[in-house]
C-alpha cells in the first residue's frame, strides 16, 4: 500500500491455499514496521525481502520511499520556502493552450460482482465505494450537514449535505497535500499542508492557511498565515486554546504556536523542540536531523482555562527525545512527562491523545519503538504498545491500559489469529494509521482506530470492532453472495481521522477518514453498518500510481487503466461497452481487477482488455478480458502472475514496451534489466531474460525502449544523506550493455524518467528528467538546477535544457516525475507542480500545458491510443487528458 503507502495490503489471492497460505501471505508481506533508525527501507545484511517474514516489513518503508526519495535525495530533506518559489515562478510563465478535463468522474467500486478473481482481485471484501487516502476531517459546528475532509494528495473537499456529495475547494493552493483541517471558534477553516500520517516529510507543505467563509469560499494563495515557518513540512495535529487565544500546530519539525489575534503575516513561533533545545533543556536527541523534534499530536485539557497543554514529540523508531511534554502556561514553558502506571517512558513512540469533553479523563494511543525494530529483525505480529486511560487527565498518570493487540483481535477484528493469520495482527501499523477520539456527549464512549475501527462505551473495559478488514477469512464469508451472511460492519483499512458532528436538531454522528475515503454512522449506533461517503464518485482524491489506455474492439471508447495506492488497479470502461459478449462496466462505475497496491501499467492501445499490472517489487500480472469473471460467485482465474522475480525492484517498479514493437518485445527494471519476446502469450515469469545487470544495490528507476533500443536510469543506494547516494543511467545503444558516463554538472539527484527521442530511429537522443530540488533547497552533495537533460549521441554529452533559471520560460525547479513525446515531436513532462511543455521558441523555452489541472503530483504521462491526447495520472485527484500539443 502506499506508494506511496504505508504497508502492503494483502490480496484476496492469499485465500487459495486456505488458512495456513493466508497465514503465510500475513506473515510475509504484512508485517507491521517501517524501517526505523536505519536508511529508509534498506534491507538488512545478507537477508532476502521476499523470502523472511522480518525483512518483509522493511516493504511498509519502501512504500514510502518510493515516494520519498526521489523528491528528497540526496539529502532527505528540502529547505522551507522550495514549494513557494517554484510556485511564483510558474505563475509567469507562458500557458500553452488547452484545457485539461477529469477523466476519473465515476464511482470507484472496488467491489464490482464480476471483478472477483481468486488471485489478484480484492472485489468481494466488503469495501464497496473508495476514494484516496482521507488525512483529515472536520465538521462546520454552526450550518448543518456541512463537513470538510483533507486528503493526502488531492486538496480540501466540502460537503454540504452530510456526505453525500462532495466538492474540491483548495484547488488553487500550490500544495494539495493536507495534514490537518480544523474550524477555529470564529468558524474560520483552518487547512495545514503537509501530510503526516508518516510522522515524517512525507507529502510536503506551502504552510497554514486560513478560510474565513468556509461554507461558501474557496482556499487561495492569499489565505496564508504566518511565513514560511511551515513550509517544507507536514502538520499533524491543528489545535485551537481559545481561552488563551492561541493556535497550535504539531509539525515534523516541533510544536509552533501562533495568537489568534494575530496579523495574517505574522509569523508562527516554534514553541517546543526538545532536540533544538526549545521550550526545554537537556533532552538529547539520538538521530540525525532529519528525524529531530516530530511533533505527532497536541491537545489542550478542557476545563484548564486554556492553561494546559500536552504534545506528544516522538519518532517512530526511537529518539532520545521521545516522550510526552506537557505545559502549565499555554506552551510557553514546558516539561517532559514521567507517566506513572501501565505506561512505560521508555516505550513510547508515536502517539494520539483525547481528552474527554469535561477533561476528566485523557486516552492515549501509543506505539512502540521497541516493538517495531524487533518487528524489522523478528517478523513481530504489532507495534501497539497499547491504549491507556488516565481518569484524572494528568499526562503523568497514573495510566490504566485498556486494550492491547490481543484484546482488539478478539473483538470482532478480521485481523484475528484465526482468520487472517499470525503475521499480522491490530496495530500493527501504529506509527502510521493511529487515531482516538471521545464521544463529545460521553467520557466513556471511546473511537479507537488502527488499520480497523474500534469502540469502547465503557471508558475502555470492552471493546468492539465496528469497521473490519475485511470479509475474507471469516466465517460468515462466501464467494457465493447468496450464501454470504456477512454484517455491513466493512470499511475500507487504514484509519486517520476521526471527527463528530456538533449540529443542533440532529443525531450527532461520527465521521472516519481512512486509505479509501470517508465513512460515517450515529454515535448512538449499536446494529451493523456505514455510511459509505464515497459512493456518488465526487470525492475524487484517488492516488494514481499511473495511466494507461486501449481501444476497445466493440468500438465503444477506450479502456482507461490506473495503479492506485492501496487502492489496486482501476479500469474505466464505457458504460456499455462490451468485450467478449461481456458488459464491462453496466452501473456507470470504476472497478478493480487488481487489488493491493496498484503500481506500473501496460496497455495493449490496440485491445484496452489486453493488461499487465503491477502490485509491487515488479510482481507483474496479466490479463486478456479486462480482469472479468463470468460466474457470479467469482470462483475464476483470469489474471496470470508473470513476475520475473527480481530480487532489487523498486517498490514501484518500471516496465514499458518497446514503442515500435509492442508485441514483440517488453522490458522491465529492478536490479536486473529485463525482456520479454512473448509479450502478450506470456504465461509466467520464466518468460523473462535478464538482459543486464545494474549491479548490486542498484535498482532501476525507469527504463524505456524503441527498435529494441533500450535506456534504464537507476539508483543505489537510493537515499543516503552520508554522501553514498548513488544514480546513473545504463544502455545497449551501440550494440552492447554498458553505464552512460553523465556529466559533471549532471544533478546528483533521482532520474525518474527516460524518454527516447521517436524522431531518432537509431535510438540515440534520449531525455533524462531529474526529480527533487536543487541543491539551493536540497542541501547536500551534487549540484545542478537542471531538471530535464539530452543526448544526441548516445550519452556521450548531455545538455541541461531546462534554460536559464533567470529567464520566466525556463523549466520550474519542481520534482519532475515523467515525460513523454507526442507525435508530432513536442516534448512533454510531469511535475509535482503540474505538466509543462517546450515552446515553440526552441530548447530551453517551456510552457505551462493547460489550464484547470489541479496541482496534485503529476507522477505519470501517457499517450491515449491514436496519440491526440495526452493523459496524466496525479497523486491525490485522480486522472486527467488533454489535447497533444
Amino acid at each position: 500500500m502506499r506508494e506511496y503507502s504505508a504497508r502492503r495490503r494483502p490480496r484476496r489471492g492469499a485465500h487459495r491455499g486456505g488458512r495456513a497460505a493466508l497465514a503465510v501471505v500475513a506473515a510475509a508481506f504484512l508485517i507491521a514496521g517501517a524501517g526505523p533508525v536505519a536508511a529508509h527501507g534498506e534491507a538488512a545484511p545478507g537477508s532476502s525481502r521476499h523470502e523472511d517474514a522480518g525483512e518483509e516489513s522493511h516493504e511498509l518503508m519502501e512504500s514510502l520511499d518510493s515516494f520519498n526519495e526521489p523528491r528528497l535525495s540526496p539529502a532527505d530533506q528540502v529547505a522551507p520556502g522550495a514549494y513557494a518559489a517554484a510556485w511564483s515562478h510558474i505563475k509567469n510563465m507562458p500557458v500553452r493552450s488547452g484545457a485539461w478535463s477529469e477523466v476519473t468522474t465515476s464511482p470507484y467500486d472496488e467491489d464490482a460482482l464480476h471483478y472477483r478473481d481468486q488471485s489478484a482481485s480484492n472485489s468481494g471484501s466488503g469495501t464497496g465505494h473508495s476514494s484516496g487516502r482521507i488525512a483529515a476531517l472536520a465538521t462546520d459546528p454552526t450550518h448543518r450537514g456541512v463537513l470538510y475532509a483533507g486528503a493526502a494528495g488531492g486538496g480540501v473537499f466540502r460537503s454540504t449535505d452530510d456526505g453525500k456529495t462532495w466538492t474540491p475547494i483548495a484547488d488553487g493552493l500550490p500544495a494539495l497535500s493536507v495534514g490537518a483541517l480544523a474550524v477555529a471558534p470564529d468558524g474560520a477553516l483552518w487547512l495545514a499542508t503537509g501530510e503526516a500520517t508518516t510522522a515524517s516529510d512525507n507529502y510536503l507543505g506551502s504552510g497554514v492557511y486560513r478560510l474565513a467563509a468556509p461554507v461558501t469560499g474557496t482556499f487561495g494563495e492569499n489565505d496564508k498565515v504566518g511565513a514560511a515557518e511551515l513550509d517544507s513540512a507536514s502538520v499533524h495535529t491543528l489545535t485551537f486554546d481559545e481561552a488563551a487565544g492561541y493556535v497550535f500546530a504539531a509539525s515534523s519539525h516541533g510544536v509552533f504556536r501562533r495568537p489568534l489575534s494575530a496579523g495574517q503575516s505574522t509569523a508562527w513561533t516554534k514553541v517546543l523542540a526538545p532536540c533544538a533545545g526549545v521550550g526545554i533543556s537537556g533532552v538529547g536527541c539520538g538521530v540525525d536531523s532529519h528525524y529531530a523534534d516530530i511533533a505527532d499530536d497536541i491537545a489542550v485539557q478542557p476545563g484548564s482555562g486554556g492553561k494546559k497543554l500536552l504534545a506528544n514529540v516522538a519518532w517512530r523508531g526511537g529518539a532520545d527525545y521521545n516522550g510526552f511534554y506537557y505545559s502549565s502556561d499555554a506552551g510557553t514553558t514546558w516539561r517532559r512527562a514521567n507517566p506513572t502506571g501501565a505506561i512505560n517512558p521508555a516505550e513510547i513512540g508515536n502517539a494520539a491523545f483525547a481528552y474527554a469533553a469535561d477533561g476528566s479523563r485523557l486516552y492515549v494511543s501509543m506505539e512502540s519503538p521497541k516493538l517495531l525494530n524487533k518487528a524489522v529483525r523478528s517478523g513481530v505480529s504489532s507495534v501497539l504498545a497499547g491504549v491507556y486511560v488516565s481518569r484524572s487527565g494528568d499526562a503523568n498518570g497514573p495510566f490504566k491500559q485498556i486494550a492491547t493487540s490481543s484484546m482488539l483481535s478478539a473483538s470482532g477484528s478480521a485481523m484475528k489469529i484465526t482468520e487472517m493469520g499470525s503475521g499480522y495482527q491490530p496495530g500493527s501499523q501504529a506509527w502510521y494509521d493511529q487515531v482516538i477520539a471521545v464521544d463529545p456527549s460521553d467520557p466513556y464512549h471511546v473511537y479507537l482506530g488502527l488499520e480497523e475501527m474500534f469502540e469502547s462505551r465503557d471508558a475502555g473495559a470492552t471493546w468492539k470492532a465496528i469497521g473490519r478488514y475485511w470479509n475474507f477469512g471469516m466465517s460468515c464469508f462466501s464467494y457465493d453472495a447468496a450464501a454470504n451472511s456477512c454484517d455491513g460492519d466493512v470499511m475500507h483499512s487504514d484509519q486517520h481521522a476521526l471527527a463528530f458532528s456538533q449540529w443542533q436538531g440532529g443525531t450527532p454522528q461520527v465521521y472516519v477518514g481512512n486509505d479509501g475515503g470517508a465513512y460515517a454512522r450515529p454515535t448512538t449506533q449499536t446494529s451493523d453498518g456505514w455510511r459509505n461517503l464515497n459512493e456518488s464518485g465526487t470525492l475524487r482524491n484517488l492516488q494514481y500510481c499511473s495511466v494507461r489506455a486501449g481501444k476497445l474492439p466493440d468500438g465503444s471508447g477506450e479502456a482507461v487503466w490506473g495503479g492506485l495506492q492501496d487502492n489496486g488497479v482501476s479500469l474505466l470502461a464505457p458504460k456499455g461497452a462490451t468485450y467478449q459478449g461481456q458488459q464491462l462496466n453496466p452501473n456507470g462505475e470504476m472497478v478493480a481487477p487488481f487489488g493491493g497496491d496498484g503500481g506500473d501499467q501496460l496497455v495493449n492501445a490496440d485491445n484496452g482488455c489486453q493488461t499487465v499490472g503491477e502490485y509491487v517489487d515488479l510482481a507483474l500480472q496479466i490479463t486478456d478480458n479486462c480482469g472479468f469473471t463470468a460466474s457470479d460467485n467469482g470462483a475464476e482465474d483470469v489474471i496470470t502472475d508473470i513476475a520475473p522475480g527480481d530480487p532489487g525492484a523498486r517498490f514501484i517498479a518500471p516496465f514499458a514496451a518497446d514503442e515500435t514493437d509492442p508485441n514483440g518485445l517488453w522490458v522491465a527494471g529492478g536490479q536486473y534489466v529485463w525482456g520479454n519476446t512473448k509479450t502478450w502469450r506470456s504465461t509466467s515469469g520464466a518468460d523473462w531474460t535478464r538482459l543486464y545487470d545494474l549491479g548490486a544495490g542498484r535498482s532501476a528507476s525507469a527504463v524505456a525502449s524503441r527498435h529494441h533500443v533500450t535506456w534504464a536510469a537507476w539508483c543505489g543506494p537510493c537515499s543516503k544523506n552520508d554522501g553514498t547516494f548513488g544514480r546513473g543511467i545504463a544502455t545497449n545503444y551501440g550494440g552492447g550493455w554498458h553505464q552512460v558516463a553523465l556529466p559533471a554538472a549532471f544533478p546528483n539527484r533521482y532520474v525518474s524518467g527516460a524518454t527516447i527521442d521517436p524522431s531518432d530511429a537509431s535510438g540515440k537522443t534520449v531525455y533524462a528528467i531529474v526529480n527533487g530540488f536543487s541543491r539551493h533547497w536540497n542541501e547536500g552533495p551534487g549540484a545542478g538546477y537542471g531538471h530535464v537533460w539530452k543526448t544526441a549521441d548516445g550519452g556521450a554529452t548531455w545538455t541541461d535544457i531546462s534554460g536559464d533559471t533567470a529567464a520566466a520560460d525556463s523549466f520550474p525547479d519542481a520534482p519532475a516525475n515523467s515525460a513523454l513525446v507526442t507525435k508530432d515531436g513536442t516534448l512533454v513532462v510531469a511535475t509535482d507542480l503540474g505538466v509543462f511543455t517546450s515552446s515553440t521558441a526552441g530548447p530551453g523555452h517551456w510552457a505551462r500545458l493547460g489550464t484547470g489541472l489541479p496541482t496534485s503530483p503529476a507522477v505519470y504521462l501517457s499517450p491515449s491510443p491514436d496519440g491526440s491526447q495526452v493523459y496524466v495520472a496525479t497523486h491525490g485527484r485522480g486522472i486527467w487528458r488533454t489535447p497533444a500539443p
